[in-house]
């Protein structure tokens, strides 16, 4: 089964293209500072290097934030799109998990909090617990001061990973290949109405609230 996973979370998007449960494309590209959007051109890349046709996929799995709000909307728009044009379902997965699951070298047994940056001196944080046999997140993703983070981690008994920690480990698309495996695969999306979690609202929306004293939308 052709499976192609895409993840734009933060300012280095990838993707995998895996065959069964073996990974045989993968590709990471930036997603900013650029002059042209790179994903797609990566995601074509690793379908030919895989030798996968487009319409020949059977399923998209597409990080769901939360994350960059540009990036994973970018991410959200490929993976809809391939999956109307190979009639695939589309497969949101937290961000952090493929942190998690996506980690070269692989994580070793034990209990971690993801910490990926939210901005405004805050990060996302998500708790898991890895096992031989399973990636288990334990609970919501919550937004924790940077200056809070250490402590966040020691509460939970748990090493801090993430983009900005050392060693650096970004959320990776090849981290799908545990689904089905180590996580459970979960429900298909949607895609008239799915769009990634973002966490937060994005920046320019922001500003542009805080300069007209109101909500930009009803929420």
């Amino acid at each position: 089964m052709a499976t192609l996973a895409i993840e734009a979370s933060t300012y280095t998007g990838s993707v995998a293209v895996i065959q069964g449960d073996i990974v045989v494309a993968e590709r990471e590209t930036a997603m900013r500072g650029e002059r042209e959007e790179r994903l797609m051109p990566a995601v074509a890349d690793a379908l030919r290097e895989a030798r996968v046709e487009p319409r020949a996929l059977e399923r998209i799995v597409c990080g769901a934030g939360p994350g960059s709000f540009t990036s994973l909307r970018i991410a959200g728009a490929i993976a809809k799109g391939m999956a109307l044009a190979a009639r695939a379902p589309v497969y949101p997965v937290s961000s952090p998990l493929l942190v998690v699951a996506g980690a070269r070298p692989l994580l070793a047994p034990g209990r971690y909090v993801v910490a990926m940056d939210a901005m405004r001196g805050e990060v996302f944080a998500a708790v898991f617990s890895v096992t031989d046999s399973a990636i288990v997140e334990e609970g919501p993703v919550a937004i924790v001061p940077r200056p809070e983070l250490a402590s966040f981690a020691r509460i939970h008994a748990a090493s801090v990973v993430g983009p900005n920690e050392t060693p650096g480990r970004e959320p990776h698309a090849r981290g799908a290949v545990t689904l089905g495996r180590l996580v459970p695969w979960p429900a298909a999306a949607n895609l008239a109405s799915w769009e990634p979690d973002y966490g937060r609202l994005a920046e320019a929306q922001v500003r542009w609230e805080t300069a007209h004293g109101r909500a930009l939308t009803p929420r």
